[in-house]
Order: C-alpha cells, then sequence, then structure tokens
C-alpha cells in the first residue's frame, strides 16, 4: 500500500494577495492557479498550500481549537540551510529553531498569525524506536553549521518538498487521541508534556494535538481565519470527509 501523508493543507485568509505573497516570497511557493476567491501554491507540480479569501472573517483567535502550524518538508539538509540563509537576507522573522532529534525545523508565523514550520527529516535509520514509539525531542538547533551545510543560493521550494506534518490546537488529548487513533487510522508514535503526536506507516507524525493555549476549547468558529480544511492522500479513507471534535474538517483524495 502506498504510504499515508498529508496532500495539502487550506487556509481562510482576510487578504489574499497579501497572503499569497507572503508564501512566494518567504517560503518560495509557485503560484499554481486560482482567481480571486482562491490561490493554490505549491512547489514542481504539487499543490502544497491552498488560500481561500473570505475579507469577512473575524480574526484567528489563538486560544480556539485549530492550527498550531502547517510543517512544509524540504528533501535535503542543504535546502534547509539555504532557505535559513534566504530568511536571514530578506528580513523574515524566526519564532524558533529547534533539533528534534528526528528532524531539524525552523519555525516563523505568516501575516495572519498561522504557526509555519519548515524542516528536514534525518534518515530514518537514525530514528530511536521502540516498538511503535519514536524518540523526539526539543533541543538548540545550531543555525551557524546549518548555515555552512548550503551551497549556493535559495531558488524557492524545490521539487520535492511537501507537507510533512500538521500540528493542532485541540481541547482535550484524549478526545483528539480517540479521533486521530479510531477515525484517521494513526499510530501514537510519540507523547510530551500537553500534546501527543500520531503517525502512520511508521513515520515520526503526520499530526500532532495540544492543549498548550487551547486547554478545554469549544467548537472552533468556522468564520474565523486559519485552517479551513486538512487534505489526506490516504487510499483507505479515500472519498471520506471527516469532523474532528472541534469542527477541523478532514477529507481524503
Amino acid at each position: 500500500m502506498t504510504p499515508r501523508s498529508i496532500d495539502h493543507v487550506a487556509l481562510t485568509v482576510r487578504d489574499l494577495p497579501g497572503m499569497a505573497a507572503f508564501y512566494e516570497t518567504a517560503l518560495g511557493l509557485v503560484p499554481q492557479g486560482g482567481d480571486d476567491a482562491m490561490r493554490r501554491l505549491g512547489a514542481g507540480d504539487r499543490t502544497l498550500l491552498e488560500l481561500r479569501h473570505d475579507p469577512q472573517a473575524h480574526p484567528r483567535d489563538p486560544h480556539q481549537a485549530g492550527l498550531f502550524h502547517t510543517a512544509f518538508l524540504l528533501p535535503q539538509r542543504a535546502d534547509l540551510g539555504r532557505w535559513l540563509r534566504h530568511a536571514a537576507e530578506t528580513g523574515v522573522q524566526l519564532t524558533g529553531a529547534s533539533d528534534h532529534g528526528v528532524s531539524e525545523a525552523l519555525y516563523l508565523d505568516d501575516p495572519e498569525g498561522n504557526g509555519i514550520e519548515i524542516y528536514w527529516d534525518r534518515p530514518p535509520s537514525d530514528w530511536v524506536r521502540d516498538g511503535d514509539r519514536i524518540e523526539m525531542f526539543t533541543r538548540r538547533l545550531d543555525l551557524d553549521t546549518l548555515s555552512r551545510a548550503a551551497s549556493g543560493d535559495w531558488q524557492g521550494a524545490p521539487d520535492g518538498s511537501r507537507i510533512g506534518h500538521v500540528h493542532l490546537q485541540v481541547g482535550d488529548l484524549d478526545r483528539a487521541d480517540a479521533f486521530f487513533r479510531g477515525e484517521l487510522g494513526l499510530t501514537r508514535t510519540f507523547d510530551g508534556p500537553g500534546g501527543a503526536w500520531y503517525g502512520w506507516d511508521g513515520y515520526h507524525h503526520h499530526l500532532a494535538g495540544n492543549v498548550w493555549n487551547s486547554r478545554g476549547a469549544g467548537l472552533r468558529d468556522p468564520q474565523m481565519t486559519g485552517l479551513a480544511e486538512i487534505v489526506l492522500d490516504a487510499p483507505d479513507h479515500a472519498g471520506r470527509v471527516l469532523r474532528d471534535p472541534w469542527g477541523t474538517v478532514f477529507s481524503a483524495l
């Protein structure tokens, strides 16, 4: 069976031209069509992000359930190093930088407050496993060493880039666990204070949920900016549309 994954993410945005320009210039995503109501952006011929325009949408509430970050996975460490140098040269403001053992990751926010992670994976043979569990941690990332790993200039998101995972804000970890494992068939791979991580087919995680800002949250406001839909490449769920306990929409190709 083809490994399951995240195909793309859709966001509701108030400023469609501004948000599209940000993802093109800051992340190097390529326009892939659209109109005044929607824009698609991606890498190579693969759509990674869909921006849906709603100028009347309520601004994002950081304490509601919904998106914590969308994680863009680059093919090589040198790609991440080139992006880091690009960010420094163009004034992109980072909000964090971490070594997670399985990966190295850089963090930032888009202009409407949606979290973004840009990362690369170390080879799976280097991941520390104990059955279904995969060791992850958060340690300081050496930015100088990462920058030196790159040669040449950033030329935009390289072909082969994809959505590696989506990290969600949820209201309750037990209810999230029942949905992730029961409805989506994910395996719980890691636990941390206030959060849990889940993957398919041996990957460290395709989805995660935390209550760091959203403990006790109810249904999210459907008229709010932020996460509109997570589209899965999951043949065993093809054609299904599901909603988690907080209203986040998952659809499967």
